[in-house]
């Protein structure tokens, strides 16, 4: 199969899925984004570039099968939103909790089933700037992720936000 037919059939399949998905393709679309399959450590299923790009890991995806999984459909719904929310945010426990409830809430829709508990616990938690809720996010996430998801070298803030938690000892009131 050839890229420029994968990328439209893919990204079809990606936008008819869910709402989220949608969003996600016109995102995608409007800012021309290159999306591409290569490989990468186990641990991850896809990874965005600070170019800009998104690359689904050829470990777990190929052409053909991103075309009939839903998890390959909502890995690019996550890196997507890393995108959205910029590098700051995006390389931050409290990027990576956004980016997974935003990911598992529409895989969960998508396959009408509970998810592993470590994932339902994560839906469950709240999107906020709390140093404990943001542990938790971090533990649940390499529980489920595995020791390889290296989820423990990321600040719990974004780095600026982090910098000036540890020279205030105050909480940021918002991103």
């Amino acid at each position: 199969m050839q890229h420029a037919d994968w990328i439209a059939q893919y990204l079809e399949r990606v936008s008819n899925a869910c709402e989220e998905g949608r969003e996600t393709v016109d995102y995608l679309r409007a800012r021309r984004t290159k999306i591409g399959i290569k490989p990468a450590r186990k641990s991850v299923g896809a990874f965005w570039t600070l170019a800009g790009n998104i690359n689904l890991n050829s470990v777990h995806h190929s052409f053909e099968s991103t075309l009939t999984n839903p998890r390959a459909w909502t890995v690019l719904i996550h890196e997507t939103r890393h995108l959205k929310q910029g590098w700051l945010t995006a390389l931050s426990v409290y990027g990576e909790l956004d980016a997974w409830q935003y990911e598992f809430s529409a895989y969960k829709k998508l396959i009408h089933a509970k998810l592993a508990p470590a994932l339902e616990q994560l839906l469950e938690l709240p999107l906020n700037w709390d140093r404990t809720n943001l542990m938790q996010a971090r533990n649940l996430m390499q529980a489920y992720g595995g020791k390889g998801y290296r989820i423990d070298l990321l600040p719990l803030y974004p780095l600026h936000k982090e910098i000036k938690h540890w020279i205030t000892r105050t909480w940021p009131a918002s991103l």
